[in-house]
This record gives C-alpha cells, structure tokens and sequence, in this order.
C-alpha cells in the first residue's frame, strides 16, 4: 500500500448528502482494506454521518457545499475532515433531556477517543472551518505473495 492515500468529495449542504458522504467513506476505507463489516467501519460512518449532518444543519444556508477528506498516512494514521464555508465553529451545548439535538460534537469526541483519535476544529484560509478526527489505522496489512497465499 502506498505511504500517502488520499480521497475527497464535495456534496451539496442538502440532507441527502448525508448518506452520500457516509457511502462515500465507506467504499473508500473498504478499497483500501477497511472491511465494511468491522466496528471501527462502523464507528467512522457514525463520525461521517454526525460530521456531515452538522455541515448541513449548523452553517445556516451560508455554506452551499461541504467537503469530506479522507487522508491515510503510511498504514498508520486515517483522518477524515468535513470543510464547510461558515465561519462559526461548533458549540458543545448542554444536552436538556427534552432537547433532541446538540449532542453531535460530544458523540464524535467520545467516539473518536474511544478508538485512540482525537477531535480537531481549525479555520480555513477562506474563512470556514474543518472538524477533522484522527484515528489510528485499524485494516489488516497483508501482502499478497502469490495467488492464494499472502504473508501473515
């Protein structure tokens, strides 16, 4: 596999697109070894979905796109980032037990920990921020040797 993997889409601020980012790092990390089957598999489509869903939901109409990245360094580390226009970063807010929604940022960063990552928010040079996680590498390396046979 090669030292510097890398991957991107940019999807409309629509609900839709939700999905769309989630499917999209699936097929990803699976081309590149991550079978879709496994619980960090599971974990990362969370993250995207909660990721995405907040580039939807909290930029207020003022980012018309969102842009998911997806970087893999030398089998070790993955990071996925999600780069919206709005210029806010995210707020933890107090979760109220009638409130239905404000817990994203708190799911991503006890998921994100809970697998050895962290949670990033920096702003871009245009004036948006990106909320990125990073998380150690879970896929299985294996070479393949010769037909049928790969090298433990």
């Amino acid at each position: 596999m090669a030292d510097h993997q890398e991957a991107s889409v940019t999807l409309p601020s629509d609900p839709a697109s939700v999905s769309a980012a989630r499917q999209y790092v699936s097929n990803v990390l699976a081309e590149w070894g991550l079978p879709s089957d496994t619980e960090v598999a599971d974990t990362v489509r969370l993250i995207v979905s909660e990721l995405a869903t907040n580039a939807v939901q909290h930029t207020l109409g003022q980012s018309p796109t969102f842009t998911v990245d997806i970087v893999l360094d030398r089998d070790e580390l993955l990071r996925i980032g999600v780069t919206d226009s709005h210029p806010r970063f995210p707020k933890r807010l107090p979760a109220a037990v009638q409130q239905d929604n404000g817990r994203g940022m708190v799911i991503i960063r006890w998921l994100t920990a809970e697998h050895g990552g962290r949670l990033t928010v920096r702003p871009t040079r245009e004036g948006g921020k990106t909320v990125a996680i990073e998380l150690p590498w879970a896929a299985p390396v294996q070479s393949v040797t010769a037909v049928g046979q790969q090298e433990p």
